[in-house]
């Protein structure tokens, strides 16, 4: 007779790519796991064993079925990006094999309330974003951003930076607000083109954000509209202006 199968469920910009890396709903922009059996049939006995048993049988069939540690997810998320150029090179491909290395890596996460960690306070660079937004691949690449972007959180004080180095020097500020333990609500309040010229944001301009994977060296997070974005920490001391 054969074993019951139980399924165990594994869940601004006027011209610049500044935004808050979360997608708006203003125009404004400045930018497997499977299911698996907890119960799996021996063919040769009959009988039924634990998926625990079947694991090592299924690792070796399925490398990607094999738990793996943080570290090893983390490397293998950096491998990935690394010859993307921030995911303006990434295809549709690319795109796909990067989000199932990010979706293993958030589960792994060491902190489950990530917006009020002090891991999340300072500067990050982003490393790897699907937001067309930012990346503006249908321009020429002249006029897409040269040097790095950066992206400042504070959680005391629940403010935001975006920053576009070379050659735009395009700046935007937000106020955030909890919406959950990791994720929050993004209001924009002062765009800075070319860290000169300040103009107050529109009330529409606002997106969410939620940050799914923290350490004390890189950060996933992922805006309302589903783009995914990869940062490291490069200065956690640094403080946005209130």
């Amino acid at each position: 007779m054969a074993a019951a199968i139980v399924p165990t469920k594994l869940s601004f910009q006027p011209n610049s790519t500044v935004q808050i890396f979360a997608a708006h709903q203003s125009p404004h922009r400045f930018s497997v796991s499977f299911n698996s059996p907890s119960l799996y049939f021996h063919p040769a006995s009959g009988a039924a064993t634990t998926r625990r048993k079947a694991l090592p049988v299924l690792a070796s069939i399925f490398p990607f079925a094999e738990k793996k540690d943080k570290q090893t997810v983390k490397q293998e998320l950096l491998e990935a990006i690394a010859p993307l150029d921030r995911g303006v090179d990434a295809s549709p491909d690319d795109q796909a094999r990067v989000d199932m290395i990010a979706q293993g890596l958030e589960k792994l996460s060491p902190v489950e309330d990530t917006v009020t960690s002090p891991l999340i306070n300072g500067k990050w660079e982003l490393l790897y974003t699907t937001s067309e937004t930012i990346l503006k691949k249908q321009r020429p690449k002249l006029l897409r951003p040269g040097g790095p972007i950066y992206q400042a959180i504070n959680n005391d004080t629940l403010r935001a930076q975006n920053l576009e180095t070379w050659p735009f020097f395009n700046q935007v500020t937000a106020n955030l607000s909890p919406l959950s333990g990791r994720k929050v609500a993004v209001k924009f309040d002062v765009f800075k083109i070319a860290g000169l010229i300040s103009i107050k944001a529109p009330e529409r301009a606002r997106g969410e954000l939620e940050i799914t994977y923290l350490d004390e060296e890189l950060r996933v997070s992922r805006g309302d509209k589903g783009n995914l974005f990869v940062l490291k920490m490069v200065d956690p001391t640094y403080r946005v202006p209130i």
